[in-house]
């Protein structure tokens, strides 16, 4: 069974900034990707590797997921990044790493050699499996996603994820500036798609304009109704956004007890007549409906469950 823990809002930290890591301890962020790559310049790698470290170590971050985005396997960097981090493994506080520029399979399973070679283990510590996110941020990445998403979910079958880059995409698809990202859609579904066909989780890129609130809000619910299950950020000032917008409508959440509680009442009732179908609000529900409609009450709880964990005191 796959994680499902909510995963709305995912912050992207600089690695190089040891007061953002440690302002990260106090932010609603679902979940943190310190970075290592793109936001480090190359000067400051082993720096920004030594500061996520001893970041990693002193913890504090609970109830957030911890993700550390590395440097590409291909740079200098990369293999270094994953070693290191996999001696965290052990320690509880890493959730797990992510890969950028994912193009291929054979990325996936160099890097499962890497952490699996270094301590001969895949575990975060905390016995959950260590997670892995896969970037996609390229038309060689989009191309290739089918094959890329089942080699993580055989890899990682219950942690891992495909991550948008969307940046990276629109600049390598020479797409112009367009807020509605129609250049980038038919890419955007075919990640969705190949992420719900393995049973992987699925974020979408960053919105970059940090003044521009209405932006924001428009491509969360875009995002939403294309099937993303949260949003990269880029700034902490993006954070409520994206948790009030990827989460439940209350609306669809009353219809989905209505649902649940419909369906219970003609199976425990006996009647043959409505053992397939019910009606509910005057449309069909059939078994499907029941799925989903369980499903969004089960993420409502999960999202509950995480608000009351970030008010309780850091042991």
């Amino acid at each position: 069974m796959h994680d499902s823990r909510p995963r709305r809002s995912v912050l992207f930290m600089p690695g190089a900034n040891a007061r953002a890591l440690s302002k990260a301890r106090t932010l609603a962020a679902d979940s943190l990707i310190f970075d290592l790559e793109d936001a480090v310049a190359p000067a400051a790698k082993q720096l920004a590797r030594e500061q996520v470290i001893q970041a990693l170590r002193a913890g504090g971050y609970q109830p957030r997921e911890v993700m550390v985005r590395i440097n590409a396997l291909d740079t200098p960097w990369g293999e270094a990044d994953a070693q290191a981090l996999m001696g965290e493994a052990g320690r509880g506080t890493l959730t797990g790493l992510v890969l950028p520029k994912v193009e291929n399979p054979a990325q996936l399973h160099e890097l499962s050699q890497i952490v699996r070679g270094t301590h001969g283990r895949d575990g975060a510590g905390n016995g959950a499996p260590l997670a892995m996110w896969v970037m996609i941020e390229s038309p060689e990445g989009v191309a290739l996603v089918d094959d890329i998403a089942r080699t993580c979910a055989e890899l990682w079958p219950t942690a891992g994820a495909l991550v948008m880059g969307t940046n990276d995409l629109a600049k390598a698809l020479k797409l112009p500036h367009d807020p509605q990202r129609n250049g980038m859609l038919t890419a955007l579904s075919l990640c969705v798609l190949a992420a719900r066909r393995y049973g992987l989780d699925v974020l979408d890129g960053v919105y970059a304009n940090l003044s521009d609130a209405e932006g924001l809000a428009r491509q969360c619910l875009q995002g939403r109704s294309l099937g993303f299950d949260g949003k990269t950020l880029i700034h902490p000032n993006q954070i409520d956004a994206s948790n009030r917008l990827f989460a439940p409508d209350p609306a669809d959440l009353a219809h989905a007890r209505r649902v649940v509680e419909a369906w219970r009442a003609a199976q425990s009732g006996g009647d043959d007549n409505h053992r397939g179908v019910v009606v509910v609000d005057g449309a069909m529900v059939e078994g499907l409906h029941v799925e989903q409609a369980s499903a969004l009450l089960a993420k409502a709880e999960a999202i509950e469950a995480r608000t009351r964990a970030a008010h309780e005191p850091t042991p």
